[in-house]
């Protein structure tokens, strides 16, 4: 689906990258159910270091490498279109956190396949 400029809201899950979803990372499965559910697009970010609930810090660094390292899925839609994708969450995500935010889409346009300019140099 294409996203038009002007008014939409950010879907941002914060989990932990370890979480699993039958056998597979809980990420991929939002993401999987997003893409089903039709939404505009959803984006995956690994964090490096980060504290929640738990308040204990996890990171990324060599001598205090963590398992448990923070992660977010981004998705941005139409208002309603994201909160008919929340019951979904319900089901997948029992601890983490849930943030709706109002943005405004600027520009959302796909690459044209094959074009040389879109391509990094």
């Amino acid at each position: 689906m294409t996203l038009e400029s002007g008014p939409a809201v950010r879907l941002t899950i914060l989990v932990r990258a370890d979480d699993r979803w039958h056998h597979r990372p809980l990420y991929t499965e939002i993401v999987h159910r997003a893409h089903a559910h039709g939404l505009a697009g959803a984006s995956v970010f690994h964090g490096i270091e980060g504290f929640g609930r738990s308040e204990k810090i996890h990171t990324s660094r060599i001598l205090d490498l963590g398992d448990d390292l923070p992660c977010s899925i981004i998705i941005v839609d139409l208002e309603d279109r994201i909160r008919g994708f929340l019951p979904e969450l319900d089901e997948l995500v029992p601890s983490g956190l849930v943030l709706l935010d109002p943005v405004e889409v600027v520009r959302h346009a796909a690459r044209e396949p094959g074009r040389e300019s879109d391509r990094k140099h």
